[in-house]
């Protein structure tokens, strides 16, 4: 009798692990980016950004100003790192003074989605006799989505 209570508590933790893990996994994140930007073939104004999945099981991105100045959907890939992330961020590519969205990272998860190079990015990539892009980091923070 204990042992099979030990078991049920046991799966009923996993269980709730599992859930809360997916719900983080559809947390927004939100961003105050210095600059304009271009996210897919939109260039957006410097401003709050919000960025999150289409829907539970897309691969776009929504990324919509807080203010209403602007909104970009993206397709993305999956990107993966070595760890969990510590913070949840934004990593831009930077030539010049023109930016490109190139990653989006969750807090905790060592999965993130990237961008691919849109014709802008690479045009700029070409007059930069492609050597590689500056990297700059935004640090975001993560909040409930709506949906």
């Amino acid at each position: 009798m204990k042992n099979t209570l030990c078991r049920i508590t046991g799966i009923l933790a996993l269980a709730f692990l599992a859930t809360t893990q997916a719900a983080r996994a559809q947390e927004a994140v939100l961003a105050n980016i210095p600059f304009a930007f271009t996210a897919g073939e939109v260039t957006l104004p410097a401003g709050e950004y919000r960025v999150q999945k289409v829907n539970d099981d897309s691969s776009p991105l929504l990324i919509r100003s807080t203010d209403g100045n602007g909104a970009s959907i993206v397709m993305t890939f999956a990107a993966s790192a070595n760890a969990p992330q510590a913070k949840s961020k934004l990593v831009f590519n930077r030539y010049g003074n023109r930016y490109f969205l190139a990653q989006v990272w969750r807090a905790g998860y060592s999965q993130g989605r990237g961008l691919p190079k849109s014709a802008k990015e690479k045009e700029q990539a070409l007059a930069a006799h492609n050597e590689a892009p500056e990297q700059v980091t935004i640090v975001a923070r993560l909040m409930a989505s709506d949906h």
